[in-house]
């Protein structure tokens, strides 16, 4: 053996030889008698950029379980992907437009999605490779895109069935618009910051009343106030004249409990086109909507002079012109209150009138929350059961349109004769299923991301023929899945929906179990970002010291669902446990001649402290410890194996040579999971015949 283990000399060779034996791939043959499937799929990451340090952690903790249920002898199945990533991957790519001197505006439909497709490719390939890079032990045989024909076939399938069923329509609805990014977004893909902003109080006809949008006055179509308001009960239900900007106006008072009393003075104007509340408000009350805004966030036509003005500038010049017609009777400067921004590009929603595609989620948020309450799906920590159960309760019909050229796009048609909308899944219809008229047009939006991946678990299974025993689709074989792990930040976006849709789809849940993990932070606690400086690229710290260093470095410390404190200096450590581990094997490796004795008292406790070992680790990982286990086997290599046994053996090395062998047999199985590229090199070393990624895993005796 080498004096010094030497990750980057090895780690490829390893790999290539894992991937090229097929060992990725379940086996029925090689699997232990009554063994049941383990099956994780791969939450996919973006074809869009490199794997961040979050990646290596998610990976780390999968990969360690595959490997461990593997050695268990399960069929076990880690079946990879990568997600388009609609919006984020065409936001990405218009950067790189930006930065060329383009935009998506200099080209067609068709072109535009071509090139981005290709970026995509690019992006996809360089991913895939880090994912090697990273040990994961995944079947590339059975890898997926999510923009694979036989995935978006069964897309267009489940929604040509939820309409079907009623449970997808075509709504008029108030939509978060982003202007920026030119596409209409789900509320959970809107953040909320507080913003101090100026808040004017406006002379309104007999009122004066409060409101941060000055600019959206042109579309005001009612005023209101709270009926238990005494203040202004005499004017509910009466029409009142307004001097405006644009000349004299009519307009009615309403009574809504919606009102706050305390905001202003109480009353205040209702815009339904562009204010979420407002819109409630208008159509309580059969208020006419009236949108003054456009997609490209500029005032239009029903904004007379002000028409073609951005809403920033138009809320400047309105002001302007109050103030010039004695209309505006004060300004409170500091006036804080919480505003709805683009969760990608920072900009501000524009709540808009759109027609778009919705789902109604209340029935399938029914079955979710009865199947978590049998048992069906289980959260292993019980904080994100109540995360889940909270935002099942807060969901509104999910908006699933999608302004954006890079996705699939709906399968749906609109008949330009008679306004009737045709659902396929997926081919073209020769005319519209009602009139039967030839004149119809596709929808141009494309589905939310979250739709597609909402059906990833049962999608994937489905779209492949199985290798296992005789089943035609892994679908019948692996599904439901056994553990769903991910992120704690895409419960909403992605958990909940997937047990939605799989509910739905297959009438089973799509995973037994939920693990989620927590962030990867630095040393001081801070949340990872390019713009503190504090970012840990994982590609470079594989590069310094090893795939396996950092695998160890990511689950060193904290539990699985908890948030981990990570710097360079931790993952230095471990690969300084990578050499001790290299430095035994040379030990017992350096004099393999056996002398016949019997096991004295060391050999005999290191053989116990090896079983409770064994013990320890197998119930940790069964209950996904995998901190626990990794500083359990730390204890034991380094200081009970290395720091003890080792010394008291340099005196009787003959008679204590079948110990050693055991142990550090034994000590390469329980770490394996852990540590694959240093282990199986050792095992390699040792010149045993099968690999140690489908060696058994050790049983206590």
């Amino acid at each position: 053996m080498d004096k010094v283990f030497d990750p980057g000399s090895v780690e490829k060779k390893i790999y290539e030889k894992w991937e090229r034996s097929g060992v990725f791939s379940p086996s029925v043959a090689l699997a232990k008698e009554g063994a049941s499937p383990f099956c994780i799929i791969m939450p996919p990451p973006n074809a869009n950029e490199d794997l961040h340090i979050g990646h290596a952690r998610f990976v780390t903790i999968e990969d360690v379980l595959i490997r461990y249920h593997r050695m268990k002898g399960e069929p076990t199945l880690w079946l990879p992907g990568a997600d388009h990533a609609g919006i984020e991957t065409q936001y990405v790519f218009e950067k790189k437009l930006k930065d060329e001197g383009k935009s998506r505006f200099d080209f067609d439909r068709e072109t535009l999605y071509q090139m981005i497709w290709d970026y995509s490719m690019e992006k996809k390939s360089r991913m895939e490779s880090q994912l090697r890079a990273l040990g994961a032990s995944c079947d590339w045989t059975r890898n997926k895109f999510t923009l694979d024909p036989a995935i978006i076939k069964i897309v267009y399938r489940t929604f040509k069935k939820l309409f079907a069923e009623g449970l997808v329509y075509r709504g008029n609805r108030l939509v978060n618009y982003c202007t920026h990014c030119g596409t209409a977004y789900s509320n959970l893909e809107v953040d909320h910051v507080e913003r101090t902003d100026p808040l004017y109080f406006m002379k309104y006809g007999p009122f004066t009343l409060a409101t941060v949008r000055p600019e959206t006055k042109f579309g005001d179509t009612a005023v209101a106030v709270n009926p238990k308001d005494k203040r202004y009960t005499e004017w509910i239900d009466k029409e009142i004249e307004v001097d405006g900007l644009l000349g004299k106006f009519k307009i009615k008072v309403i009574a809504d409990g919606a009102v706050d009393p305390e905001f202003g003075t109480g009353v205040v104007k209702v815009t339904p086109a562009h204010d979420p509340v407002d819109w409630e408000m208008g159509r309580r009350h059969n208020l006419e909507i009236k949108q003054v805004i456009g997609l490209d966030g500029r005032l239009n036509e029903k904004a007379g002079r002000y028409q073609r003005l951005t809403v920033k500038e138009a809320r400047r010049v309105v002001v302007e012109d109050l103030q010039k017609a004695g209309l505006l009777d004060k300004v409170d400067e500091n006036y804080k209150h919480s505003v709805a921004i683009c969760y990608r590009c920072k900009s501000v929603i524009e709540p808009l009138p759109m027609e778009q595609w919705f789902l109604k989620v209340a029935p399938l948020v029914k079955k979710a929350l009865t199947a978590m309450g049998k048992g069906e799906v289980r959260f292993t920590a019980k904080r994100f059961d109540k995360i889940a159960r909270h935002w099942y309760a807060n969901l509104y019909d999910w908006n699933i349109s999608r302004q954006i050229v890079w996705g699939m796009r709906i399968p749906a048609w609109r008949c330009e004769k008679c306004g009737e909308w045709t659902i396929t899944a997926g081919e073209t219809p020769d005319g519209c299923s009602k009139c039967k008229s030839k004149e119809i047009t596709q929808d141009s939006d494309t589905f939310d991301t979250w739709f597609s991946s909402g059906q990833w678990p049962y999608a994937t299974l489905m779209s492949g023929k199985s290798k296992v025993k005789s089943q035609k689709l892994d679908f019948e074989y692996f599904y439901p899945t056994s553990v769903m792990e991910t992120a704690y930040d895409i419960i909403p976006f992605w958990v909940i929906r997937m047990i939605m849709l799989g509910l739905y789809e297959t009438g089973k849940v799509p995973f037994r179990e939920v693990l989620i993990h927590g962030l990867v932070r630095d040393k001081e606690g801070q949340k990872i970002s390019k713009s503190k400086g504090n970012v840990i690229d994982p590609l470079v710290m594989v590069e310094r010291y090893g795939a396996d260093a950092l695998r160890m470095g990511v689950v060193w410390g904290a539990k699985v669902e908890s948030d981990i404190a990570l710097s360079e200096e931790n993952i230095r450590g471990q690969r300084n446990f990578a050499n001790k581990i290299w430095n035994v094997a040379r030990f017992v490796l350096m004099d393999r001649a056996i002398k016949k004795a019997v096991p004295n008292e060391d050999d005999r406790k290191i053989r116990k402290e090896l079983e409770l070992t064994v013990k320890s680790v197998t119930k940790a990982l069964d209950t996904y410890r995998l901190n626990e286990a990794v500083e359990g086997l730390y204890e034991f290599v380094w200081h009970k194996f290395a720091d003890v046994y080792l010394e008291k053996t340099k005196s009787r090395r003959a008679e204590s040579q079948p110990t050693l062998e055991l142990v550090l047999k034994e000590s390469l199985k329980l770490l394996h999971p852990f540590m694959p590229f240093v282990t199986e090199a050792i095992w390699e070393e040792l010149g045993e015949k099968e690999m140690l990624i489908t060696s058994p895993w050790p049983e206590a005796k």
